[in-house]
Order: C-alpha cells, then sequence, then structure tokens
C-alpha cells in the first residue's frame, strides 16, 4: 500500500485544498477591506464639519429670502388677476349696454 492510498494522507490532500480555497477567499476579504478603508478615510477626509454647517447656513438664508421673494411674487399676482377680473367684468358690462 502506497502513502497515496492512505486514507490520512487523502485527508491532508483534501485539507490542504481547502485551505488553499480558504486562503485565497481571505486574501479576497482582505482586499476589498482594505477598497473600503480606503474609501471611507477619502470620504472622512473630505468632511468639514464647520465649512458644512456654514454652508447650510448660507443656504437657509438663500431659502428664506427665496420664500419672500415667491410670497411677493405670489401677491403681486393675485392684485394683476384681481385687476384682469375686473377689466373683464367692465368689457362684460360694456358690451351688455351695447
Amino acid at each position: 500500500m502506497s502513502n497515496d492510498d492512505r486514507p490520512e494522507f487523502r485527508a491532508l490532500e483534501e485539507l490542504e485544498q481547502v485551505l488553499k480555497g480558504l486562503s485565497s477567499e481571505v486574501s479576497s476579504w482582505r482586499k476589498r477591506a482594505l477598497k473600503a478603508e480606503g474609501e471611507q478615510a477619502a470620504l472622512d477626509a473630505g468632511y468639514d464639519a464647520v465649512a458644512n454647517r456654514e454652508r447650510i447656513l448660507e443656504l437657509e438664508s438663500r431659502n428664506a429670502d427665496l420664500e419672500l421673494r415667491l410670497t411677493a411674487a405670489r401677491d403681486r399676482m393675485n392684485e394683476l388677476l384681481s385687476r384682469i377680473r375686473f377689466l373683464e367684468e367692465q368689457v362684460a358690462i360694456e358690451e351688455q349696454a351695447r
């Protein structure tokens, strides 16, 4: 009986194959983890809480200004609609009088 035929050696060969597969899988996961850590570090490096807060305050101020302008435009539009309705009524009255 040769060494290759013994069950212990076959089991060791199978175990070696499994360990090679596991080693490859662990290597793949390690590469992915390192890539993710690098991406996270890049995101963290670009995060500036003070600058972000200033930008938020600026945008909130602009939003408030736009809200005021929108309200003024809405009021002006309603005023113009009232004038148009009045003029339409006047035209209708003149047409009835003819």
